[in-house]
């Protein structure tokens, strides 16, 4: 995944589509390092995607990212997200959909995901309803070479049953959480950019 996605009025959406959900994921996994947030530092401020709901809240995010360095931004992901016992906020989709880890939607999302050919890396601690993990999913559905599974209607329908009904919740969680600075600004670009594509599933239909 390259940084960020390039800006030229050619750019493929569907491969900008892939590039934000690939960014999104990195961002909400673990604190970006100084080499990301350098990164950020020469970013385009324009919108990394189609359509103006997106414009306020990049700019947003790249100024907040701007101003900030590793070292604090990886202690407000500590501040929100870690520590021993429960966090601050959650990041788990299973928490917003039932109100306990590992329950029922996980175990529909490994359905889902099976039925994908898609499974988690043994290397990777966090169950599969992480939303770190669901971005990555989605950038797969957009991305992915095999065309029977990266396609509009899977990732409308991945879409629909394992973000769309909690996203905006854990974005509002973080973005009015007072220890947040840079993920509140990541918030806003979350939520702003899931409902561009919720509004573009809708044309769909």
């Amino acid at each position: 995944m390259s940084q960020f996605p390039p800006m030229t009025s050619a750019l493929d959406e569907e491969i900008a589509r892939a590039e934000v959900y690939g960014l999104l994921a990195r961002l909400w996994y673990a604190a970006p390092d100084a080499e990301l947030l350098g990164a950020f530092s020469v970013a385009p401020t324009e919108a990394p995607a189609a359509g103006a709901l997106l414009e306020g809240p990049w700019r947003q995010l790249v100024g907040t990212a701007r101003g900030t360095d590793a070292a604090a931004v990886h202690a407000e992901y500590d501040a929100l997200f870690g520590g021993m016992g429960k966090p601050e906020v959650y990041l788990f989709g299973s928490h917003y959909l039932s109100g306990f880890l590992n329950d029922k939607p996980l175990a529909q999302l490994r359905t889902d995901l099976a039925r994908l050919g898609l499974a988690r890396d043994e290397a990777v601690s966090e169950s599969e309803d992480h939303v770190a993990c669901l971005f990555e999913v989605m950038r797969y559905l957009i991305a992915g070479d095999d065309a029977a599974v990266s396609n509009l209607a899977q990732q409308q329908a991945f879409f629909a049953a394992h973000l769309q009904s909690w996203l905006p919740t854990l974005c509002d969680a973080v973005a009015q959480h007072p220890k947040a600075h840079f993920y509140a600004s990541l918030a806003g670009f979350t939520r702003a950019f899931a409902e561009v594509e919720v509004q573009g599933f809708d044309m769909l239909d």
